[in-house]
């Protein structure tokens, strides 16, 4: 399973989104807005403006969607 957080520092849903996920025990890779700009312009490629944006297994999810992120991680 591939999974990957666009954030940025200091913004409090992406530090929910982490946190979800280390509760759930998912691996993931943070790709940080704040200090690698290209990682925003693919955000944007996604049709999505700000972060969080979680990607699992090639699905983006915009925000902090508990319900959205465990669909995506069951399948």
């Amino acid at each position: 399973m591939e999974v990957i957080v666009y954030s940025k520092p200091h913004c409090i849903e992406c530090n929910l989104v982490k946190r979800f996920l280390n509760d759930h025990k998912v691996n993931y890779e943070v790709r940080d807005c704040g200090s690698e700009p290209h990682y925003l312009e693919e955000v944007k490629k996604m049709g999505f403006l700000g972060v969080p944006v979680t990607v699992i297994n090639g699905i983006p999810i915009h925000g902090l969607r508990t319900d959205q992120l465990l669909q995506a991680l069951e399948r």
